[in-house]
């Protein structure tokens, strides 16, 4: 992990393909990705490799049998991710060490919703038909603004 970089988290990812542009965006960027069981695909799946091209081997990656050994590492420098969020995803604290994405189709639990409610931010949805934005796609939107935010950005 590069420093001033900060940790992606999948809680139980479902799509290979999503993990695996994820996976991509992870390595380019300098920041850790961690994964927590069960998934939804194996790790061996051609689906997960493919969208990670060949950069699949410069990726920071961390497996985990549970989340809550991640969030007590993290001591509340986390934001999750939630269409139940009440804060704008541009209002991250800058110092903020992991990013959480739910489930591909069912986000979160709700125990943690519950339980880090003041830490939920959610990314606008400016369309009453549309749910959600795809994870790879979400991951993106929130990694690259962090980074931004940082002052990360000197190319």
């Amino acid at each position: 992990m590069l420093p001033g970089h900060f940790h992606i988290c999948l809680f139980q990812p479902e799509i290979p393909q999503n993990t695996g542009n994820i996976g991509r965006i992870a390595a380019a960027t300098g920041n850790r990705l961690h994964l927590v069981k069960p998934f939804g695909f194996g790790l061996t799946d051609k689906n997960l490799r493919r969208p990670g091209l060949d950069y699949w081997p410069f990726l920071d990656l961390e497996i985990h049998e549970s989340i809550d050994p991640l969030l007590e590492a993290f001591d509340g420098k986390i934001a999750f991710f939630s269409k139940f969020g009440q804060k704008h995803y541009t209002d991250i604290p800058v110092d903020t060490e992991l990013l959480v994405f739910g489930r591909e189709t069912s986000g979160l639990p709700e125990e943690l919703h519950k339980r880090y409610r003041s830490s939920l931010y959610r990314m606008p949805m400016f369309h009453p038909n549309v749910r959600s934005l795809n994870l790879a796609n979400a991951v993106s939107i929130a990694t690259y603004d962090l980074l931004h935010r940082r002052g990360l950005f000197s190319e």
